[in-house]
């Protein structure tokens, strides 16, 4: 009789030094121990988020295409995970979008963040003359029938870059002038930050901002340090406008991480992980995420934690890898 995948979970778990003492040319017996990592520590403290593709090889892929996505939770619940995030989920279909709110129910985890709105490039909320505003206030409207198939409570918004044409740029008044000074800019940013609340908040929805780092991911981006987002969800002044505090980032821009998550913690609505620099799963570089998770638990956050990072490692001792790596961050004192 086929072993179920939660007996293959434990089975893996007891088996992982005999399978890496095996030759390059495992048994088939030893190549389905070797499909799945452990969940015999159940659940974790808090609520990790695995992205599509990160589990890949694990998971028993019996849906094609998209739907492989199903598999992927399934096997992310019976490893431990309560929550999943899916930054590209408002490009897939309506029909597989319901499909993955079920998953989710079924397996009782929570859904994290979806990008409802992103620009990198264009100061699309700094200046107003780019008449952009619709482009972004219709998005947000779509992102509301998403989250309802999903069971979101959070997406994400990106607020475009600084307002900072080139000479040229502003030769050919492009912009419509010189750079805006920087106040009148954050103005801008507020007001239509507050438009797009309105359509948020009837649905009990959060749109969550990301400070984003210049020295290596995006420079130039409107929202780069935490105090500023901070400021700008004070001013919003909406329940449906709070910060997404992603560590990765947030460590290569101004470090401090501890003091920094106290100052802005009535204004936190979610986070990100990654460790620096790389990227990829915690324990691979300098943060100390044991320590950044038991602060945020003991303040008392129980919302998702999106694992928004690269594994180290390919294939499946890679997703192997990260399973272990979040079980060790994970193992503070409750």
């Amino acid at each position: 009789m086929a072993l179920s995948r939660r007996a293959l979970l434990r089975t893996a778990s007891a088996g992982l030094a005999t399978c890496a003492a095996l030759s390059a040319a495992p048994s088939v017996g030893a190549q389905e121990a070797e499909q799945e990592s452990s969940a015999a520590e159940g659940k974790f403290k808090l609520a990790y988020a695995p992205h599509p593709g990160m589990f890949r090889n694990l998971a028993r892929r019996e849906g094609k295409g998209e739907e492989a996505i199903l598999d992927e939770i399934a096997f992310a619940a019976e490893a431990g995970f309560t929550a999943w995030e899916d930054n590209g989920l408002p490009k897939r279909e309506p029909a597989l979008q319901e499909k993955i709110g079920q998953a989710l129910r079924d397996h009782d985890m929570q859904m994290g963040v979806f990008v409802a709105y992103a620009n990198f490039n264009e100061p699309v909320f700094a200046r107003p003359s780019l008449g952009r505003q619709e482009e972004v206030l219709t998005a947000i409207r779509e992102s509301v029938d998403v989250a309802r198939r999903v069971g979101a409570r959070w997406v994400t918004v990106v607020p475009g870059s600084i307002d900072q044409p080139t000479p040229e740029e502003a030769a050919d008044n492009r912009y419509g002038g010189p750079r805006l000074a920087e106040g009148y800019q954050t103005a801008n940013v507020i007001e239509l930050l507050r438009r797009a609340s309105e359509i948020l908040e009837p649905h009990d929805l959060v749109m969550v901002l990301e400070p984003l780092n210049w020295h290596t991911n995006h420079g130039g981006t409107f929202l780069r340090d935490s105090d500023q987002a901070y400021a700008i969800c004070k001013a919003v002044d909406s329940p449906s406008c709070k910060i997404l505090f992603d560590i990765y980032h947030q460590q290569i821009t101004e470090g401090n991480l501890i003091p920094n998550i106290d100052h802005c913690w009535d204004e936190i609505a979610y986070f990100q992980a990654g460790d620096n620099p790389g990227r990829k799963e915690p324990g691979t570089g300098e943060i100390n995420y044991r320590n950044v998770f038991a602060h945020i638990h003991r303040k008392g956050f129980r919302g998702v934690i999106g694992m928004e990072h690269g594994n180290s490692l390919s294939g499946p001792e890679g997703e192997r890898a990260v399973i272990d790596a979040y079980r060790e961050a994970d193992a503070f004192p409750a």
